[in-house]
């Protein structure tokens, strides 16, 4: 009886994992149109990319693959929300994925934010995964801002560093931004319940991995703070009326298996309005 009962057992843990493994390759490609009912020819678009947390010592996507996925999309700017890898050794991994993105041509660039994995990295190493970053026209934002002029409309790029790794400041990171559009890139989106007076027009946040192993609630991200605890760890949503957007990750952290959650490539196509009307529509 124990014989059988042990023999369930492993045959039920290797269907799981067989199953939650087969999950991490079916990426899913998301697309949302924000301010939708105020889409038309006057307003311009900002249409971005977001890639969050490849952990790249657990992807199942290669660069090429991503590449073929994107290739038809028509992509302003590329966001990569954190979350790089966990270990220097994996770093030189990180380079094909970059040079796939530049081949994207992306007319505003590439612009980064570093998450609470990548600063289990020591200084050097830290400081080496961002060399790699900038090497690969990328622009590395910790608390910084940057400024961009699409079709007549400035565009504020915000990077906030890390929350969970209390990296972040909101007074440096929003220092001498300019009227216009706000777009603010971060990876644990928990800072959106701390910027009640700081204005964003859209969040691009990741960090949950959509709860990556969820049964049926993925309860194991309580830990991770009140957002968590709130359910909120996927998709859009708004927080004092100002949206916000969390991806589910590209790669996985711990075991590279997903339940309940699918790998995400994510395409935004930002009206750039300032109007208290602004919806999100996925298509």
């Amino acid at each position: 009886m124990n014989i059988l009962f042990i023999t369930v057992l492993v045959f039920l843990l290797y269907y799981f994992f067989k199953k939650g493994n087969k999950n991490t390759k079916d990426v899913v490609i998301n697309k949302l149109k924000i301010n939708e009912e105020l889409s038309n020819e006057q307003f311009p678009k900002l249409n971005i990319l977001q890639l969050s947390d490849l952990h790249l010592e657990n992807i199942s996507i290669s660069p090429n693959e991503l590449y073929e996925k994107l290739k038809g999309e028509p992509i302003d700017l590329i966001a990569l929300t954190g979350d790089f890898l966990d270990r220097k050794r994996t770093i030189p991994k990180l380079t094909p994925y970059l040079e796939v993105l530049n081949q994207l041509q992306a007319k505003y660039g590439i612009y980064a934010v570093l998450g609470n994995h990548d600063y289990v990295l020591r200084q050097k190493d830290l400081q080496n995964l961002i060399k790699t970053l900038a090497t690969n026209n990328c622009k590395v934002l910790q608390n910084e801002n940057d400024l961009i002029y699409v079709q007549g409309t400035w565009v504020n790029v915000i990077g906030i560093d890390d929350f969970s790794t209390n990296r972040s400041s909101l007074e440096t990171s929003y220092k001498g931004v300019t009227p216009g559009t706000n777009l603010v890139l971060t990876h644990d989106p928990t800072i959106v319940l701390h910027m009640k007076n700081h204005h964003f027009d859209y969040l691009l946040a990741g960090h949950f991995h959509g709860g990556q192993i969820c049964y049926p609630k993925a309860y194991h991200l309580a830990k991770m703070g009140k957002l968590a605890r709130m359910n909120i760890i996927k998709g859009f949503h708004k927080q004092d009326g100002k949206p916000f957007y969390i991806s589910e990750g590209l790669g996985q952290t711990g075991l590279n298996i997903r339940v309940g959650s699918r790998p995400e490539i994510t395409l935004h196509e930002l009206t750039l309005v300032m109007d208290e009307q602004k919806t999100v529509k996925a298509i």
